[in-house]
């Protein structure tokens, strides 16, 4: 299996934030994943929200990595300097944080963390999009009401 991969160091300040979107959004292009893909956008907020947690709950640098599959599968590694493991939350009605690692739950096909040097990596992945052509309107596991 070949594997691209990419990575951006990130400073601990929440304005790194945006390049880091504006980075990958640009490294999701070169790589053949067009802007308005929902790929796209889906890996975008994913990143957003492991480069914010990063840089806003540890207060250190981060290094962001994108690996490409020759297949179209993406992981998305952000790895910082403190060993503090990432600590989910569940947000309430207005609650205006607390929803990132749920976000990542919810959007990534996998996601974990794991120690790297004296810190640890969090990281996602997100398998390829079928094309729709793929999947029979007559499939058995499709069930109409």
């Amino acid at each position: 299996m070949q594997v691209l991969q990419v990575q951006l160091e990130v400073g601990p300040d929440p304005a790194e934030v945006g390049r880091a979107r504006r980075w990958a959004r640009s490294r999701l292009a070169g790589s053949g994943i067009r802007d308005d893909e929902p790929l796209a956008e889906t890996l975008v907020l994913l990143i957003s929200e492991l480069v914010t947690n990063a840089v806003v709950h540890t207060g250190c640098p981060a290094v962001l990595r994108m690996l490409f599959a020759a297949g179209g599968g993406v992981r998305v590694e952000v790895a910082d300097t403190s060993a503090c493991p990432p600590q989910p939350r569940h947000a309430e009605g207005d609650d205006t944080n607390g929803r990132g690692l749920e976000l990542v739950d919810g959007l990534a096909d996998r996601w974990g963390w794991q120690p790297e040097g004296i810190g640890k990596s969090i990281w996602c992945e997100v398998d390829p999009v079928a094309p729709a052509s793929a999947v029979s309107p007559l499939s058995p596991t499709r069930v109409r009401c």
